[in-house]
């Protein structure tokens, strides 16, 4: 192939025509593997098990299913034969599940049987007719065609139309063609229909194309120096970005591969890693926190491991410097949106360029950081970052008003991410737009209490949220989770506060929780603890 890949198809075809018997992708147990030959091979029979169902490319095709050897190769055989897959979050609420499955039109759903029941119940509302294939997600081989179950209460409805950047989504996919090597305008189609996560409103459907996702996946290879020799840990949903751009799309890219596990486990990370010969770790920052409450592994268990990957959400200096501490690994911090298709920020793979705090230098695309009028502001200020380049989506499906809104007028992406830039063109990230403290006209960013919080000794998380106050207009609430048997009161921690921050910007409020809520990314739902305050 004279140029890069440019689709999901021309990744696979060019990866099994390079790489023919190398593994792909073996489970977490080690039972079952999949070369990159019999991955292209179970591609074309995804195809014709979804022909045989009467669904045709240019169709979306939704899953719900945890992690597996068969999600793996359903997601990306869809894709390879020209389909729109749409992978539903499995931590969403019912009525979440009903919108996303409503509103991507998809035309049939692969479910887990565990997950059965609650698609049959999130269907009842739509209307339209959806095939429903019940299969295991570590099912060994692709079937040729399964019994299905075709939901309809009212006669198929054509979609609701919109555009997004002037492209009609019901053309996303090539006009119900499969998609060919070689077909340049296959690469603009959309692959990718995923739903952000919807903490602060309803769930849109970020478009993403071919294009995006392979430019991700050579990005990623080439930041991280990535080889066929490479093997990463894959813990994350594949219903989630990262998992999907990083874990599954890369290694194609580079002839690497994956050991995919069902889900995280503190208590199987390490053997997996060890077992399955691993060489790099993909995590977010909920999983570092777990693993440092966890005992460290033998050091035979972490000699391949060559550095841990960290994305979605900011990680705390504390967190990285005890992990490089206890584990002997280095922590690459990166960032990235669902609209970005995952990583848009990396630190550099030589460790002695890292900067801890930092999401790292603008990866695979541009970064700027601008002011409340959208105009660039000079180096270590803080603005609002936005992004451009070749992995930034299409737009939201069916939602011309959230994409002009996401966008600048000189085709910016704006990430309402809080942060600023530093000489040498690293980006720090201090808090989101919406999350922002405006305490007596002061902005407070969450995140430096957050870590000023997470530097006591007792203290295993920590977000801190505004509040409404009469005088100030908004004052700080912190939530804490304290370490198993470290105690610390209200007091104690105010006084910390104090001694660390300041009294202006020390919490009025600490609130004691179990847990923290998090999204599917580890990013903290700041204004679902506001509640707590009450």
């Amino acid at each position: 192939m004279s140029s890069s890949p440019a689709t999901v198809c021309e990744l696979v075809e060019h990866a099994a025509a390079t790489w023919p018997q190398r593994t792909y992708a073996l489970d977490a147990g080690g039972r079952n593997l999949l070369t990159f030959d019999a991955l292209a091979a179970g591609c074309r029979q995804v195809a014709a098990l979804l022909e045989a169902h009467a669904s045709k490319p240019g169709d979306t095709v939704s899953l719900v299913m945890p992690n597996g050897l068969m999600t793996l190769q359903l997601l990306l055989g869809a894709m390879h034969g020209g389909w729109c897959v749409n992978p539903v979050n499995l931590l969403s609420q019912p009525e979440q599940m009903r919108h996303v499955l409503g509103h991507s039109d998809c035309k049939l759903v692969f479910v887990s049987p565990e997950w059965e029941t609650a698609v049959r119940a999130a269907l009842e509302g739509v209307d339209r007719e959806v095939t429903v294939i019940v299969i295991e997600a570590d099912a060994s081989s692709v079937p040729s065609r399964m019994p299905a179950h075709s939901h309809s209460v009212i006669p198929a409805q054509a979609a609701v139309q919109g555009s997004a950047h002037g492209v009609d989504p019901g053309t996303r996919v090539g006009h119900g063609s499969a998609l060919r090597t070689g077909d340049s305008a296959a690469a603009q189609r959309v692959a990718l229909l995923m739903y952000t996560s919807g903490t602060t409103g309803v769930p849109k459907g970020v478009m993403l194309t071919h294009a995006n996702l392979a430019a991700n996946a050579h990005a990623i290879s080439a930041e991280h120096g990535l080889s066929a020799e490479d093997r990463v840990l894959a813990v994350l949903p594949l219903y989630h970005i990262n998992a999907f751009a990083v874990t599954m799309l890369a290694p194609l890219a580079h002839g690497g591969s994956l050991a995919i596990a069902p889900k995280f486990s503190v208590a199987r990370f390490w053997q997996q890693a060890h077992e399955r010969e691993c060489t790099w770790l993909n995590v977010v920052p909920t999983m570092i926190s777990y693993l440092l409450e966890g005992a460290a592994p033998p050091r035979e268990q972490t000699s391949r491991l060559r550095f841990c990957r960290s994305a979605s959400a900011a990680l705390p200096a504390e967190h990285l410097r005890g992990f490089e501490a206890k584990f002997g690994i280095g922590v690459i911090e990166t960032m990235g949106l669902t609209e970005t298709a995952a990583p848009v920020f990396s630190n550099p793979l030589d460790r002695t360029r890292r900067k801890p705090g930092s999401v790292g230098r603008a990866s695979g695309g541009e970064a700027q950081v601008v002011d409340a009028d959208l105009g660039p502001v000079a180096d270590g200020q803080t603005g609002e970052i936005t992004v451009r380049g070749p992995s930034v989506m299409l737009g939201y499906y069916k939602n011309e008003a959230a994409t002009r809104a996401t966008f600048t007028p000189d085709g910016w992406l704006r990430t309402g991410d809080l942060g600023r830039r530093d000489a040498d063109g690293f980006f720090f990230v201090t808090g989101r737009i919406k999350e922002l403290i405006i305490k007596g006209g002061e902005n407070i960013a969450p995140r430096e209490i957050d870590e000023a919080l997470l530097r006591h000794p007792a203290v295993l998380d920590a977000a801190a949220v505004g509040i409404p106050d009469r005088h100030y207009g908004q004052d700080i609430m912190a939530c804490v989770v304290l370490r198993d048997g470290h105690g610390a009161d209200e007091t104690n921690l105010r006084e910390f506060c104090v001694a660390q921050l300041g009294p202006y910007k020390t919490p009025k409020l600490f609130r004691f929780v179990a847990e923290l809520p998090r999204g599917p990314s580890g990013k903290v739902q700041r204004l679902k603890l506001v509640q707590l305050a009450l």
